[in-house]
């Protein structure tokens, strides 16, 4: 198959340190390459992959100082694809609602998967404007504020199998670990609390965007004085398994609809248990009492902590390997792909009978 994946341009594919949904498009894209499909990414020119790379601009925009207005960049990248659209058997876009106008009525079979959180009031009208656009979710619960959209499959994340493996690590693990972005529906002050009533050291491995550095500064600074907490800052991939393999659990106390959250599949692939508040998507990904616990606020997360000794590291890589690899997610798209490449067809071959 012929398959088109247009990622946003704000990172490059995969990213250089955080990002998710540019590194789930890398590890999808790469995972069709070996399935035996014919891959184009349309990404940032920095970018890395296995498939045939349209550079869509020289670098990942976020690392593009000069960059103001971050739209011109995709808008001349969805022109690119729109010229190129015929080569391909299926475009797969990862731009939210930005393709609908330019691609509904092309004739060329697309879809859309959403990263995001829905619960938004202001995008409702651009997905009812174009009722018919085809739409992949990443876990049920992402669905719940656009019940009647076209949604045509859940694909949950997958990550290569040998991208991240466990490492030695102490029985218990020597500390608790936060990691991925500071921001106040991230909930690392309430991973501080968590640390703090277990008397357990906590690593916090962590990005501070621009729009955050203020909640940083004022609501989150003052708290790494409280109790053993180590702030590592943003780390890239390689670092990611010595960081979750010496943990005796992810700390996940998020305070907002998670679409998916890979930060629970990369614990998992380590063999790393996760402690999660009970939101968005946690309770699809989380097997409770296999590959962590799904807690409802702070003080049953304490008491999670303690709980920990029953897990069993190994069944928990066991657990990733069976329903989070990147193979799995190929394999879903493909499907979905499959299924919309037959309706486009048989509603072009409708049309001509109807003439």
């Amino acid at each position: 198959m012929r398959i088109a994946q247009i990622a946003p341009l704000h990172e490059a594919v995969p990213p250089k340190l955080y990002g998710g949904t540019e590194r789930v498009v890398s590890y999808l894209t790469d995972a069709l390459v070996d399935l035996g499909h014919d891959v184009t990414l349309f990404a940032s020119g920095d970018s890395v992959t296995k498939a045939k790379l349209h550079p869509s601009w020289p670098t990942a925009l976020r690392l593009d100082r000069t960059i103001r207005d971050t739209n011109a960049p995709h808008f001349l990248m969805l022109e690119h694809v729109r010229r190129l659209a015929d080569e391909f058997d299926i475009l797969h876009f990862h731009l939210d609602y930005l393709p609908f106008p330019l691609f509904s009525e092309l004739g060329i079979p697309f879809v859309t998967t959403l990263h995001g959180r829905l619960d938004l009031p202001e995008i409702h009208p651009a997905f009812k404007r174009f009722p018919e656009a085809p739409l992949v979710s990443i876990s049920d619960a992402q669905r719940l504020p656009m019940p009647t959209a076209n949604w045509v499959s859940t694909v949950q994340h997958g990550l290569p199998s040998d991208l991240l493996t466990a490492l030695p690590h102490t029985k218990d693990g020597a500390y608790l670990a936060f990691l991925g972005r500071i921001c106040p529906e991230k909930g690392v002050d309430s991973a501080i609390k968590i640390a703090a009533a277990t008397g357990i050291p906590l690593k916090i491995a962590a990005k501070v965007d621009k729009v955050d550095v203020e909640y940083f500064e004022h609501d989150i600074k003052p708290l790494l004085s409280t109790c053993d907490v180590e702030f590592i800052g943003e780390i890239n991939e390689a670092q990611k398994p010595a960081f979750l393999s010496g943990a005796r659990a992810l700390l996940l106390p998020i305070d907002w609809p998670e679409p998916f959250g890979l930060v629970m599949i990369e614990a998992m692939a380590c063999g790393t248990p996760t402690i999660a508040f009970r939101r968005g998507s946690v309770p699809e990904v989380i097997d409770h009492g296999i590959t962590g616990f799904i807690v409802d606020d702070v003080q049953q997360a304490v008491q999670a902590v303690a709980q920990l000794a029953e897990l069993s590291r190994e069944e928990i890589r066991s657990q990733f390997e069976r329903r989070f690899t990147a193979e799995r997610m190929a394999s879903d798209y493909v499907t979905t792909y499959n299924a919309l490449v037959k309706k486009s067809s048989l509603e072009t071959r409708n049309g001509l009978y109807s003439v």
